[in-house]
């Protein structure tokens, strides 16, 4: 990275694709940020950066790269493939962590469970400037896109209509909203939104606050 990039960055504040840590904190929280990018679309870690963008800089690029690359490694299943760079800015050491986007959705923190079970994992997305949970609608999604599972010729039954019917009037619809209207249980309404979206009949979107609806794709 160029001097010029990483004080673009640092300038931009913490955003979708940046998150900014004036330290290491423990690999658990740094694992939860790192996964959060590697599920969504990348992005970066400056160590050394305070929340208000003032340069701090950290002790040892040594010890704390260390810790980084632990934190991907052995936190996160599956582990994180990341790039770390460091540069000096006011005479401090600024740690840069680009976390890319990754192939292997969904990643999540480490569990020491053989399969995957959308129960119990811990899987983060970036939303806005913050990393949120990632609810089982999305962990389906992030599943289904990395194994290129697109629905194609998708009936449409009376669930899938009444959604569309509810789209109508209405600008967005939830997973609770589905199930009210055509009484049937949150989880069958949650597979047929999520197959929606699969089928790019439906778009997901995410609050600041990590829930979630859909709408038409306009």
């Amino acid at each position: 990275m160029k001097r010029i990039e990483l004080k673009e960055l640092i300038e931009g504040g913490e955003n979708y694709y940046c998150e900014f840590k004036r330290k290491f904190s423990s690999p658990e929280k740094i694992a939860r940020e790192m996964i959060a990018f590697a599920n969504t679309k990348g992005g970066f870690m400056l160590f050394g950066i305070d929340d208000n963008k003032e340069i701090v800089g950290v002790e040892s690029e040594k010890s704390e790269t260390e810790l980084i690359l632990d934190a991907a490694k052995n936190y996160c299943e599956p582990p994180l493939d990341i790039k770390i760079e460091y540069m000096d800015m006011q005479g401090k050491e600024v740690v840069i962590v680009e976390i890319p986007e990754s192939k292997n959705k969904p990643h999540r923190l480490q569990d020491y469970i053989n399969d995957f079970d959308i129960n119990k994992a811990i899987v983060t997305i970036r939303v806005k400037d913050k990393s949120v949970q990632a609810s089982k609608e999305m962990i389906r999604i992030l599943k289904a896109q990395t194994n290129n599972l697109q629905l194609k010729n998708y009936s449409v039954g009376p669930n899938e209509k009444a959604v569309f019917d509810y789209l109508s009037k209405n600008e967005i619809i939830t997973v609770k909203a589905l199930s009210d209207l055509v009484n049937i249980s949150e989880r069958r309404a949650s597979r047929t939104l999520v197959k929606l979206v699969r089928a790019n009949l439906l778009r997901i979107h995410i609050k600041d606050n990590g829930e979630e609806y859909f709408t038409n794709i306009e």
